[in-house]
């Protein structure tokens, strides 16, 4: 018996030796089903939503239903995420209604589609009340058939006069959703009602993450790095970039996250010089670089990393001159970053400190030529969503999670690309949160060197 363990124990480090000599990645071991946050977290979203409220009135909020995509499928449902951060409950066609009488005082229930045996056999089983409770802490259920008569009757017996939902930044005409068909109806049938927007106060309480947000979020560095490790482990002149995608969505796929956290951004060669490039049919040159703008998934929130390296393993002297460059710029704002910097400061400063870069290289003759190589913002915050909803004009505080993106676009080289790393605000500083994913050159060159 202590012989086989002895065996096992040798296999299991040999084992690791082989994975570490092929340049493989050990990262901590992580969870299938993930449940960073609890009933706990989407009901203290609750009250603190419920306490910025003004007046009495009735708070609507809608996961949405997938939209037709032809004859009779639909695009696959994906629920809003503001009603998933009060919620927490992932089904079509549910409501969230509460009645709120004054800041303290408040009744909610949650409408949810009904079982139906034959519709369940064709697109799987909906949630039961139970279920939906232990995710949301939400205590009262009701029929989604039921709502329309639910809100018609608190209008017109329950003295309701003002209805908060959603409309995100837009007005209450701008756009198709149930928010906006509502408030349309509402409009005309009940013309003394007071429509408000919910979106600010939304946006004022998603910018500042919550201690299980960001575990969720480092878990979803750890996945992304070895979606972007396995396309630098595969890469070889001749590729395309679809098989790119298949290494980073197989990775992810071993996690149980089986779509990335936004649509993937591929792209070898000229195609880098797309911002949001989509197609995946062009093929990698030897020389030319792979561009990936990826985030993973965990729990509920979505993280943005990009990375650039050489098909071939090694930069060219002039990408290396441009990579160093853009290198530097992130590094410096991580070095820089802390609590009291306005938000459209950090654009600036990362604008500033990049074209000094490209100045000694001899691209920049002036500040006003930093334009034609930086196309895009230098700072964007994520969480829910990959482009999160948070408070205009802010001012970074501790617990604010954004994106560095430093890009650099030089036509005339035939360069593109840019380097992207996620960045949340400290008590006295920042910290890199995917520091574990190459960035230097030297590492880019060194793990793909390991092939």
């Amino acid at each position: 018996m202590q012989y086989f363990c002895l065996m096992r124990q040798l296999f299991f480090y040999l084992l690791v030796l082989e994975l570490f000599l092929k340049g493989a990645t050990i990262v901590p071991q992580q969870k299938k089903e993930r449940k960073n946050m609890n009933r706990e977290f989407f009901m203290e979203n609750r009250k603190a939503l419920y306490s910025k409220t003004e007046e009495k009135g009735l708070l609507l909020l809608f996961s949405g239903h997938a939209p037709k995509k032809t004859n009779d499928e639909n695009y696959p449902f994906f629920a809003d995420r503001s009603y998933m951060y009060f919620t927490g409950v992932h089904q079509e066609d549910t409501i969230l209604m509460t009645e709120i009488y004054t800041k303290e005082e408040w009744k909610e229930a949650l409408y949810i589609l009904p079982p139906d045996m034959l519709a369940e056999r064709w697109t799987g089983r909906r949630i039961k009340p139970e279920e939906a409770e232990a995710q949301s802490g939400i205590q009262e259920y009701r029929n989604t058939e039921n709502f329309q008569k639910d809100l018609e009757n608190c209008l017109m017996n329950k003295g309701f006069t003002t209805v908060y939902m959603d409309f995100g930044k837009l007005e209450a005409s701008e756009a198709d959703t149930e928010s906006y068909r509502l408030a349309a109806w509402l409009r005309k049938e009940y013309p003394y009602v007071q429509i408000k927007n919910l979106n600010p106060w939304i946006r004022q309480l998603r910018t500042i993450k919550k201690p299980c947000e960001l575990e969720a979020l480092r878990k979803a560095e750890w996945v992304t790095k070895e979606g972007i490790e396995a396309m630098m482990r595969a890469s070889r002149p001749g590729m395309f970039e679809y098989q790119y995608k298949a290494e980073f969505d197989y990775a992810l796929a071993q996690h149980g996250i089986l779509a990335p956290g936004f649509p993937s951004i591929i792209s070898a060669g000229q195609n880098n010089f797309c911002i949001h490039y989509y197609s995946y049919r062009g093929q990698a040159q030897d020389g030319d670089m792979i561009l990936n703008d990826v985030g993973s998934g965990w729990d509920l929130e979505v993280n943005d990393i990009s990375r650039a390296f050489p098909c071939n393993g090694k930069f060219t002297e002039k990408q290396r001159l441009l990579y160093d460059c853009a290198y530097r710029t992130s590094e410096h704002m991580f070095e820089i970053l802390k609590p009291g910097i306005p938000m459209k400061d950090v654009d600036l400063i990362a604008r500033k400190y990049n074209y000094e870069q490209l100045k000694d290289i001899g691209l920049c003759k002036s500040y006003e030529d930093i334009g034609t190589y930086m196309w895009h913002g230098g700072a964007h915050h994520v969480g829910f969503d990959v482009h999160d909803a948070v408070a205009p004009d802010l001012i970074t505080a501790p617990g604010m999670v954004f994106c560095v993106d430093i890009g650099i676009y030089c036509e005339e080289w035939g360069i593109g690309f840019r380097i992207e790393d996620n960045c949340l605000i400290t008590e006295d500083g920042c910290e890199e949160l995917s520091y574990m994913i190459p960035k230097k050159a030297e590492d880019i060159e060194a793990f793909m060197g390991r092939r």
